[in-house]
């Protein structure tokens, strides 16, 4: 019962991860289309969320001391590498090739279980990625505008790789005796995202008067400023706390795929709320993602009952005794 009630969580977490990832677009384009560059919407989203960790780091600023290669590694990947690979990307091939180049994520990070850290992969959950893959092709209507440019694939690619690190330094985290706090966790990696990001975006010659003005949602003027705390607080505060709290309770690829629930999310709501109806092959392409997402999440360990699994007396994220939930890897498998 423990265990199904901690794979319930963590389902709901990652939902909840998914939808505020979702609704960050359809945040920022307003203010992208009102004149803000891309790359410095991406240096507030990041720094306006380190601000608000900062007093989160400093309660566990042992973490610097205790796991320095894991806060710097989910700050330069899974904070800025994903966010840097990902707007490059798209100023050179098409949003939609990217978004499903990206999303490609999942099915590499079975590869990583399976190829690397040596461990099975269940039918469910890589049956969930073909089909979440597949439906994503159609949300994002991959077909409508195929580029080559061997850059901005690379650039896509590398997005993914940084989201797979999002995942497996999220589940690494809780490895050993003494797991990571994952809210620390979090708020260094802002920081050091944050840090980094100010190189690349160089907000120093932002204008900086369009956060005073206002923006246009689809024949609706809204404060630029409501619209970036949106993004800040809910697409990237709470976000990446849901998430990773997720993959504590799941294993990272049943939380991998849960998350492709990002693109339809940012589809219907930029058809809701931005006026971008959707066509036939995006409404069948959603409804294959969801379905590839609950098929996944209802994978289970192939070796659940081949005895006690290591580390199943640690302490869980919310401070109980909470050993590894169903399709959980164990401690002793995590990379190093």
């Amino acid at each position: 019962m423990h265990a199904s009630q901690g794979r319930s969580v963590g389902l709901g977490l990652a939902l909840a991860s998914a939808f505020a990832f979702g609704g960050s677009g359809v945040a920022a384009k307003p203010l992208i289309e009102a004149g803000l560059d891309p790359l410095h919407m991406v240096w507030l989203r990041v720094a306006g969320a380190a601000l608000l960790m900062l007093p989160v780091a400093w309660r566990h600023r042992a973490l610097v001391r205790q796991r320095p290669a894991l806060l710097a590694g989910f700050g330069l990947l899974a904070v800025a590498g994903v966010q840097a690979c990902y707007f490059a990307a798209i100023s050179r091939i098409p949003v939609g090739v990217a978004l499903l180049v990206e999303y490609l994520g999942p099915a590499l990070l079975l590869g990583w279980v399976r190829f690397v850290q040596r461990r099975p992969v269940t039918r469910a959950a890589a049956v969930g990625v073909v089909l979440a893959v597949g439906g994503l092709a159609s949300v994002v209507e991959v077909w409508s505008g195929l580029g080559f440019d061997a850059l901005g694939l690379l650039l896509a690619f590398g997005a993914a790789c940084c989201q797979v690190s999002y995942f497996v330094l999220a589940d690494q985290g809780r490895d050993g005796e003494d797991p990571a706090d994952p809210i620390g966790v979090i708020a260094y990696g802002l920081l050091i995202g944050a840090v980094v990001l100010t190189v690349i975006a160089r907000p120093w010659g932002m204008d900086w008067s369009l956060l005073a003005g206002k923006a246009d949602m689809d024949g609706t003027v809204v404060p630029a400023i409501l619209l970036l705390a949106w993004v800040v607080l809910v697409a990237t505060v709470v976000a990446y706390l849901t998430g990773v709290l997720a993959v504590r309770h799941l294993s990272p690829q049943v939380a991998g795929v849960v998350a492709c629930l990002e693109a339809v999310v940012a589809t219907v709501m930029a058809w809701v709320m931005l006026g971008e109806h959707l066509a036939a092959p995006q409404v069948i392409g959603g409804a294959a993602v969801l379905a590839g997402a609950f098929i996944a999440q209802t994978s289970a360990p192939k070796a659940a009952s081949d005895g006690p699994v290591a580390g199943s007396g640690r302490h869980g994220p919310d401070g109980g005794e909470n050993g590894p939930q169903a399709g959980e890897l164990p401690a002793s498998s995590q990379a190093t």
